[in-house]
């Protein structure tokens, strides 16, 4: 059994070695010719048996070149042998020769002569592997046809019908489908395998397969598999470098994922001293702009099996990766662990039906909004081999049934790997199609619009001290309105205060950003019901020290119009505040009401005070002193912004707390 390397994790099955095409279904023949007499042969030739026995003797010797021509021999002293027809196509299909194979069986049925009808099947599953879509459906039906069909065969059968069926249809329908190869800068005479891109898409991260020195020219590509990062410049990708150690080694890695703020990395290794199994995964982080030495996840997600294909989530703390550890549906599923704010990894937990099927899926890509899933399956309904299928999320959490992307992106061959950009209007691919710069390259195409995922944007800038300018490691919190979870986490850089947030625009969300010794930030995105593509986000954050006299405004405390009971979409925001009274028992302060200039002044210093006052009385109800506690409202005579504009009155209708003592 091969080792799965870089290239083979990405575009392989992830248990037996590419050469898998036919195996477990097409040489039942030449096993049996071992026992096989010349009185049940189809032939009373007899220099036609010497030949076939000869042949038999070579193929098992694995000298197919012998035994092929034994065979030929031997038709050529009975153009009607039965057998040296099948166990041609054996061979030839042993060697990956379909179109061959198929030739040779179908011969084989045209002799007219007794055997096994295993051999309809055999032909239409070769037929269904290189998209020979209607000859394989007949075949499949006249195997159908027999009686004597155990329940298991016969549902086999019936399964690569429907392939075939549902094949035909796709073609019928093709989708869009315009693959641009990315070039020069990218692209070589050797092979370029996509990874992934950041939300920003300013980076992009791709896996080549560079020769040994020792390799002599002329032989297949054994060499070495090392990451690269291009960054893009306008349209256009810069030349692309090698990210060198502590990611790139001389053991085998491969199967690299970014996370979509570009902090995180995520790879397979194989057959490390610290492994736990084939292979494993492990994860580095950003710092500044180096990257930390590669970590394994530890036993709690690798198992002694082969561990794999990582996509790690917008949400800041959810691992997807593909692995054929026990206890899951079929020869590979995906599965997902999440990280915990004390550094650790849940114990794995599968996908389930909805996802995974009795035979693989592997390669998961989901998408920075979190709530689509692109992966790679032969269980669903598809080509034939390896299809590629998207998924999403209800609102519930469950995963619905995945759909297929269709034809041409789907063919009889194996497409396993789907990146797609934040923007989710165009994904990357790798292919070896004719055209390109040699061996599979990288190309981009504009996604279809039914197989986009949701809207995202971002909210990227710098976390700096207020008062020195220094750069701050700080935490980010994106949290629902509407449920108060928290739909994603994040740090910023600690050496350059760097951070990139993903934003799906289906929502409204309340940003908290917090750094202990210091006032938290608050921030609102109201991007629920944004139909079409929403501006990203460029702000700093400017952390304020906790010192007297500094105030704060509170941008998540919601109130209807005129009115002073708190929303419910102020809970998350209140229990910043709460959890900022906590962690510093000495703090004092003072919650004001602030109110745009419509209305009297009377009427509004009534509702700035009443609308604090609210906030104040729900601190003192979770358990903060109302000795550490004021209120006040000042209707509208402190403005932070013009009144002129309905934008500038927004600001001003604010709630604020203020530092009174420390």
């Amino acid at each position: 059994m091969e080792d799965i390397t870089a290239k083979s994790q990405i575009h392989a099955h992830p248990m037996i070695p590419q050469r898998f095409l036919f195996a477990f279904c097409i040489l039942y023949f030449a096993f049996c010719t071992l026992s096989i007499q010349a009185q049940q042969l189809s032939t009373r030739n007899k220099k036609a048996e010497k030949c076939f026995f000869a042949a038999i003797d070579s193929y098992h010797a694995k000298n197919y070149d012998q035994a092929v021509s034994e065979l030929k021999k031997a038709i050529e002293q009975d153009p009607l042998f039965t057998e040296a027809y099948i166990l041609q196509g054996d061979i030839f299909a042993d060697n990956q020769q379909a179109n061959e194979a198929i030739s040779s069986y179908n011969a084989a049925i045209k002799t007219n002569k007794p055997f096994s009808p295993d051999l309809f099947v055999i032909l239409a599953r070769m037929q269904l592997s290189i998209g020979i879509y209607r000859d394989a459906m007949f075949n499949f039906q006249r195997y159908l046809e027999f009686e004597q069909l155990t329940d298991e065969k016969r549902q086999h059968a019936e399964i690569g019908k429907r392939a075939c069926e549902f094949a035909i249809q796709c073609m019928a329908h093709p989708v869009l489908f315009e693959p641009v190869n990315l070039g020069d800068s990218i692209n070589t005479r050797f092979d370029e395998y996509i990874n992934a891109i950041t939300a920003d898409d300013e980076n992009l991260y791709f896996t080549r397969l560079n020769p040994k020195d020792s390799q002599a020219p002329g032989l297949p590509n054994h060499g070495e598999e090392d990451f690269y990062v291009a960054k893009r410049a306008d349209s256009c990708w810069s030349g692309a470098l090698n990210m060198g150690p502590p990611i790139n080694t001389q053991l085998n890695e491969g199967a690299l994922n970014i996370s979509p703020d570009g902090k995180k990395l995520f790879f397979a290794g194989c057959n490390r001293p610290d492994g736990y199994g084939r292979c494993d995964i492990y994860w580095a982080s950003r710092v500044g702009d180096q990257w930390t030495v590669p970590e394994n996840l530890g036993e709690i997600v690798n198992s002694p099996q082969w561990d794999s294909q990582p996509s790690f989530s917008s949400d800041g703390k959810t691992l997807y990766f593909a692995s054929n550890r026990p206890g899951g549906k079929g020869s590979s599923d995906i599965w997902k662990t999440e990280l915990q704010s004390d550094g650790q990894w849940t114990l794995p937990v599968n996908l389930g039906d909805s996802v995974n099927t009795k035979n693989e899926e592997m390669a998961p890509f989901i998408h920075p909004d979190d709530q689509t899933l692109y992966f790679s399956s032969k269980g669903h309904p598809g080509m034939g081999k390896l299809d590629l299928f998207y998924s999403r999320r209800s609102p519930g959490g469950a995963w619905n049934g995945p759909v297929n992307m269709g034809y041409p992106i789907n063919t009889f061959a194996d497409e396993i790997t789907l990146v797609v950009s934040a923007k989710g209007d165009v994904a990357y691919i790798s292919s070896d199609m004719s055209g390109g710069k040699g061996g599979q390259d990288v190309y981009k195409f504009p996604l279809y619009p039914e197989a986009r995922p949701l809207l995202t944007t971002y909210f990227k800038g710098v976390v700096y001290d207020d008062k020195t300018g220094a750069k701050l490691e700080a935490r980010f919190e994106l949290i629902d309105l509407e449920t108060s979870a928290i739909a994603a986490e994040s740090r910023s850089d600690r050496i350059t205060g760097e951070f990139l947030l993903i934003l799906p625009t289906d929502k409204n969300y309340a940003l908290n950003v917090s750094k202990d010794g210091y006032l938290f930030f608050s921030e609102n995105f109201s991007l629920r019901g944004s139909g079409t593509q929403t501006k990203p986000f460029i702000k700093n954050i400017p952390l304020k020290p906790i010192k007297l006299g500094e105030a704060v405004v509170l941008k998540n405390i919601f109130f209807d119009t005129d009115k002073f009971i708190l929303r419910d979409e102020s809970l998350a925001e209140l229990a910043k505040l709460l959890e900022l009274l906590q962690k510093n028992p000495k703090l004092k302060i003072e919650i004001s009401g602030h109110t745009d200039n419509i209305g009297t002044a009377e009427h509004n210093l009534e509702l700035s005070g009443n609308r604090a006052q609210a906030v104040y009385s729900y601190l003192i109800q979770h358990g903060i002193a109302a000795t550490r506690l004021s209120f006040a409202g000042y209707g509208f005579s402190q403005p932070i912004d013009d009144n002129t504009s309905e934008d500038g009155r927004a600001n001003n209708r604010r709630t604020e707390f203020k530092v009174m003592g420390n």
